[in-house]
């Protein structure tokens, strides 16, 4: 029996909004195994393909205070795709929201179905932030081939090799008091195969953004071309000011990718944006130029767009005396590069940039031999 489920949820509290971003799928009701080889386990991404079909929904948001009780009420729809992104403005009353419950409306006309309960994020002054991509930065994935790629829908991710040095750093700053996102441009049907891997490597509260791919196949839409299945500069960049309209120009800024593709570029032009005086206009001529940002007039003016709203709380920051956001970029080596090739465009913030090994150098057996050796 298929019934509305929540995909993923993600509210946060700022000063003036409570930001929302949440899909719904219909989905087999998981409290019914109808098969005997039907068992709880690290999930794979091939069991959750069936998120590629597409329905719209709308959902009845309640807001309860401390002591239970509703103090905001109000329905939304979901584009076609069930995908919500919404704001709230906050006034006296919403500011006491401590949950939010979630009820689907429209599939069952009469019925209210609960889909969940949900505590915002409140993120605390200095607000600190840690984004890292998924696929080469945290996990080895590999989609090159036929096999590699029906390997990787067919089994867990805890199948593919840990990058350890990777995860030791976003789990050091999750302890210093940074919030984690997860920005990866695999489909949105893996995020529970995701999910289940950042649970086992103990990152329990990450955001997690993933392309639709539904958007590519829509005749209709063109926030994601055919293009975008290949170039993934503008889709992770795009998804990085979401993250950052969503929460506001953070205090302390980490940003971690590879060497493999473009990450180096993406978190560069971000870095100018936080960083730098540039007019928006200036700034989206600068990214097109180049291969990574390969853009149609749908998406130059959404991103465009994005690019204002955070100049304006740049701007803003700058107008009450805050200073700039304080970043660094961990870039994990593909070989043994001494430094990462950037175009002339983005190397004025290359200082931010510190490249890093993924797995422990193992000592040679005459290296152990020297240091252990009597001088």
């Amino acid at each position: 029996m298929k019934r509305p489920t929540i995909v993923h949820f993600l509210s946060i509290i700022t000063n003036d909004f409570i930001n929302i971003r949440a899909s719904i799928s219909l989905k087999d009701n998981p409290l019914y195994l109808t098969k005997e080889s039907d068992t709880i386990g690290p999930a794979n991404p091939i069991q959750n393909f069936k998120l590629l079909s597409s329905n719209d929904f709308t959902i009845k948001l309640v807001g309860l205070d401390s002591s239970h009780k509703e103090v905001y009420k109000k329905n939304f729809d979901s584009d076609q795709f069930g995908n919500f992104n919404f704001k709230i403005p906050l006034t006296d009353e919403r500011r006491k929201i401590e949950v939010l419950q979630v009820y689907e409306v429209k599939s069952a006309p009469g019925l209210e179905l609960l889909l969940g309960s949900f505590i915002p994020l409140v993120i605390t002054t200095p607000k600190n932030l840690v984004i890292s991509d998924f696929d080469k930065t945290l996990v080895d994935t590999r989609y090159h081939t036929t096999k590699e790629v029906y390997y990787s829908l067919t089994k867990s991710i805890d199948h593919f090799p840990t990058v350890p040095n990777s995860v030791e750093i976003i789990k050091n700053y999750i302890k210093d008091g940074y919030h984690p996102f997860i920005l990866s441009a695999s489909p949105h049907f893996y995020e529970d195969a995701m999910r289940d891997w950042l649970y086992q490597n103990q990152i329990y509260t990450a955001g997690i953004f993933l392309k639709d791919y539904r958007h590519i196949f829509s005749l209709f839409e063109w926030d994601l071309t055919p293009k975008d299945l290949k170039i993934h500069g503008l889709y992770k960049l795009n998804h990085l000011l979401d993250m950052l309209l969503m929460t506001g120009v953070p205090d302390n800024l980490v940003l971690m990718g590879d060497n493999f593709e473009s990450d180096p570029a993406i978190y560069m032009a971000l870095s100018k944006m936080l960083r730098e005086d540039m007019d928006p206009w200036l700034v989206w001529k600068t990214l097109i130029k180049h291969d990574a940002f390969a853009s149609n007039k749908k998406q130059d003016s959404q991103i465009l767009n994005k690019i204002y709203q955070l100049q304006n709380l740049v701007t803003r920051r700058d107008q009450n005396g805050m200073s700039r956001s304080q970043i660094k970029i961990y870039i994990r080596k593909k070989g043994d590069e001494k430094e990462v090739n950037l175009p002339e465009d983005f190397k004025t913030q290359s200082h931010l940039i510190k490249l890093y090994d993924g797995h422990p150098k193992l000592e040679s057996k005459e290296t152990k031999e020297l240091e252990t050796s009597p001088a």
